[in-house]
């Protein structure tokens, strides 16, 4: 995909093939189907599948370092090492902020730092700021329109503040253009955020 037009940063999915993002999220699309699993950067189509449901903090993560990024397992292979993800049981749990800010900043030399807790007014100074955030918002932020059912579960990268003061993002699960690079204002976004994230240069 092309980079954002608005904000230059590329525009990536966590599921390798972007037009299968809506057939999976919403029709049970096997995940094992997708064609492109191989530029994932996965060793194997059963590890692409078992993992891309879990890598949206770090497809944020890759959109952020650029068009030289690391393919996205590289990513999690990485991230992995510094203990970003765990397994309970059989069941993925992840991104942890603390190793993953670690790992950015060991491996890549990223300023990344976690924010426990975070307004919506600080996402906005972050910004302003320079900085690009990682925030925790519900899945369902790809169709805002709707009431907001949860808040947090899911990573979208912010990358600016618009001379309208809407927030600027990328999400990785979107359904199509418009929701993968998406605008809302504040009091919009606000409902689907659960109040923490990471925030990077």
């Amino acid at each position: 995909m092309p980079p954002c037009a608005t904000c230059g940063t590329p525009v990536h999915t966590q599921f390798a093939s972007p037009e299968l993002v809506a057939p999976i999220v919403y029709e049970d699309f096997d995940r094992a189907a997708d064609p492109a699993w191989r530029t994932s950067g996965a060793a194997t189509l059963d590890d692409y599948a078992r993992w891309c449901g879990h890598l949206c903090g770090l497809t944020c993560y890759r959109m952020a370092l650029g068009p030289s990024s690391p393919s996205l397992f590289e990513l999690r292979d990485g991230a992995l090492k510094y203990g970003a993800y765990t397994e309970d049981d059989g069941v993925i749990r992840g991104m942890v902020y603390a190793p993953f800010a670690e790992y950015a900043r060991a491996e890549h030399g990223v300023d990344a730092e976690v924010h426990r807790h975070l307004t919506v007014e600080e996402i906005v100074e972050l910004l302003d700021g320079g900085r690009q955030v990682i925030a925790s918002v519900h899945y369902e932020i790809r169709r805002p329109h709707r009431p907001a059912p949860g808040r947090g579960g899911h990573l979208v990268l912010l990358t600016r503040r618009t001379a309208e003061g809407l927030l600027h993002f990328h999400n990785p699960s979107g359904i199509d253009a418009d929701t993968r690079t998406a605008e809302l204002p504040t009091d919009r976004f606000e409902p689907f955020f659960a109040g923490r994230g990471v925030s990077l240069p």
